[in-house]
């Protein structure tokens, strides 16, 4: 089930809620019971480890091997 970050305007909490797609924009109400709430744009994290660009090795369509 997809999991939804909320903001509450009132005690600046951040929180998290899990919900079916279909009831994403229901209001929430935060974890100290204020309901003036506001859904935060989501990012998407992918775990692994970060990896350098690699380095441009020639041009043109075949790498620099054959081409002039």
């Amino acid at each position: 089930m997809p999991r939804y970050d909320f903001r509450c305007r009132a005690c600046g909490d951040t929180f998290e809620v899990s919900r079916p797609m279909a009831a994403a924009n229901e209001p929430a109400e935060c974890p100290e019971g204020h309901d003036d709430t506001v859904k935060l744009l989501s990012t998407v994290g992918v775990g692994g480890l970060a990896q350098a660009p690699a380095e441009p090795r020639g041009g043109g369509c075949c790498g620099g091997g054959c081409c002039g």
